[in-house]
């Protein structure tokens, strides 16, 4: 496949995200841009994608659409995986791999969906070559997305490989830990303007104290992984990729005079959290205090965001005693936290009713399987 050919692309995202993933895109000023659910089409070229990978701080994927056909029976669907020509995306001693999902859909066993996918591209190559690829889901060269919906199926290869939340910084892993692309939706989402003081009471491994310095400093996000995806895709340009890694390079803005404040009561976290920043370039970026987020004494004068996720149930086991948790740290931005701004997640209504603060916007995101409320405003 060439470069510079036109294609159809589909961002994927975290449910709730997508009005932060429809203005990054734009921001890229790339063409056709649509909002959708789960995400946003555009349309160009390779280059293009793997622009958006680079960049691109909330998205999951980058997904290339392939084709689209009515598939109300298994012969419909190898037949419309069978007419696309694989050879623009695998080798014919390559591996690959299938992902199905099926929703309202007459074929609604995603194993044998899979199944009959695989057998066509096996299928066209033989017929070819005589040879035939592999498949191998642990280190495929191409990974397709197979999404059938109400018998419309649409095959997409992923550009992107690993989700992009794996930027390649993270050292420390911690106790169910924010993903990147999550934490920087709050950042976001917190309306932080990339000068003002931010603090993460409940910080553990920096994920949101980071995203936002690579914010602030315009990293490219992917400028950290090892490879993408696209990396194995015949006629791949590997100088052209060098040189999109250069530009990127150049746009970076100088380090910042900014005061980023982390805070966690277990020094072991605390540990982690300097190995992370380490990972990122960051060392001596973010300064962390040893305490309980109950016991800190927010600054008079900051004028700060407190973009946070603290501990809540469904990730640390129970939720018993949060609730008096959420209620002194409530009280403590009620006394002491005017002219601070809150973003806040919780997956919890009760827990985010126990902070006791009026006048909070309130959005709904997935983080993983988990619905969870999303807290933002000024500190009444």
């Amino acid at each position: 496949m060439t470069a510079a050919a036109r294609e159809t692309f589909f961002v994927t995202c975290a449910p709730g995200v997508e009005p932060l993933l429809h203005e990054e895109i734009r921001a890229l000023k790339l063409a056709r841009v649509e909002r959708q659910v789960g995400g946003v089409r555009f349309e160009g070229t390779l280059l293009d994608a793997q622009r958006a990978n680079l960049w691109l701080r909330t998205a999951v994927r980058v997904l290339m659409r392939v084709a689209r056909f009515e598939a109300a029976d298994g012969d419909q669907l190898h037949a419309g995986a069978l007419a696309v020509d694989w050879s623009r995306f695998l080798a014919v001693d390559g591996r690959f791999v299938i992902d199905a999902h099926t929703k309202d859909s007459t074929l609604d066993h995603s194993l044998f969906i899979e199944q009959r996918v695989k057998d066509a591209i096996v299928d066209g190559f033989r017929a070819r070559t005589g040879e035939r690829p592999s498949v191998d889901k642990e280190h495929p060269d191409l990974s397709v997305h197979v999404h059938l919906v109400k018998n419309r199926c649409t095959l997409l290869v992923d550009t992107s490989g690993e989700p992009l939340h794996k930027r390649g910084w993270r050292r420390y892993q911690g106790r169910a830990p924010l993903s990147e692309t999550l934490a920087a939706a709050l950042v976001r989402f917190s309306g932080w303007d990339m000068r003002s003081p931010l603090v993460d009471p409940f910080c553990g491994g920096a994920t949101i104290l980071i995203e936002a310095a690579l914010l602030a400093r315009n990293v490219a996000p992917g400028s950290f992984r090892a490879h993408f995806a696209f990396e194995k895709l015949p006629g791949h340009d590997p100088d052209a990729w060098q040189r999109l890694l250069a530009e990127a390079r150049r746009a970076l803005a100088p380090r910042p005079k900014l005061a980023l404040l982390g805070r966690d009561w277990d020094p072991a976290t605390l540990d982690g959290a300097r190995q992370n920043l380490a990972g990122a370039g960051l060392e001596g970026a973010v300064q962390l205090e040893l305490g309980a987020a109950t016991d800190w004494e927010p600054r008079k004068g900051w004028n700060a965001w407190i973009v946070t996720n603290p501990p809540y149930g469904e990730r640390v086991g129970t939720e018993r005693g949060l609730e008096d948790s959420y209620r002194r740290f409530g009280q403590l931005l009620s006394a002491r936290g005017h002219g601070y701004r809150l973003a806040l997640l919780t997956s919890s209504q009760r827990l985010g009713q126990s902070l006791g603060l009026s006048g909070l916007e309130r959005r709904v995101l997935l983080n993983g399987p988990l619905e969870c409320e999303l807290l933002t405003g000024a500190i009444p």
